[in-house]
């Protein structure tokens, strides 16, 4: 069922997530961290997605940015599949980075994104939507912060993989969703933000 207008249920979603990205901010900027699943949202309703992939959108983040204040892993999953129910916590475990694997041994930053990737096999039409969106924000944000800056070097070095590294990364996400057959019509958006980040990744620096 598509969403229109208020929804008590994305209400109390953006109550939860303020709570629990509460003086985070985005990286590199002094933006509450919460206008991020708050952009996630408004492109997946643009795209005219469901309630429970829209709720989804708005959590992504909660599982893996927010392993503080009293609150472990465990206990966000239990408080977010109670809360939202199992579909939804399914789907933001799918977009959840892992910090280990299954047999508890610690992966590495490019191991997480291998394994990130690997597990789109198993996610959900909804999970994929939720990657797609939350791949365009961040891209587009990227792109922004780099037209209005002198020092592109400010932008890239935010990023512990750097210039080379963030670009790949998005041509990445965009071909692994594609090579599993996601072709959804917000797959042309997040093949125009990987081609931006790839021409601005490419411009030398000023």
């Amino acid at each position: 069922m598509t969403t229109r207008g208020y929804s008590d249920r994305i209400n109390h979603a953006f109550a939860f997530a303020a709570k629990h990205h509460d003086r985070q901010v985005r990286k590199g900027t002094r933006l509450p961290y919460l206008t991020h699943p708050a952009n996630v949202a408004v492109i997946l309703t643009r795209y005219a997605q469901d309630e429970q992939t829209i709720v989804a959108g708005i959590l992504h983040d909660v599982i893996e940015d927010c392993v503080r204040d009293g609150y472990t892993r465990d206990m966000l999953e239990q408080r977010i599949g109670d809360k939202f129910g199992p579909e939804v916590l399914d789907t933001v475990l799918a977009v959840t980075h892992r910090q280990v694997d299954e047999e508890g041994i610690e992966l590495s930053s490019e191991e997480r994104k291998d394994d990130y990737l690997a597990r789109l096999a198993a996610a959900s039409e909804s999970a994929r939507w939720v990657c797609a969106a939350d791949k365009i924000h961040n891209g587009s944000s990227i792109v922004a912060d780099l037209a209005r800056t002198l020092d592109p070097d400010t932008v890239w070095s935010r990023f512990n993989v750097g210039r080379l590294g963030t670009v790949r990364w998005y041509r990445r996400v965009h071909d692994r969703l594609r090579e599993l057959g996601f072709d959804a019509p917000i797959m042309a958006e997040l093949r125009e933000v990987a081609e931006e980040l790839e021409q601005a990744g490419a411009a030398p620096t000023r």
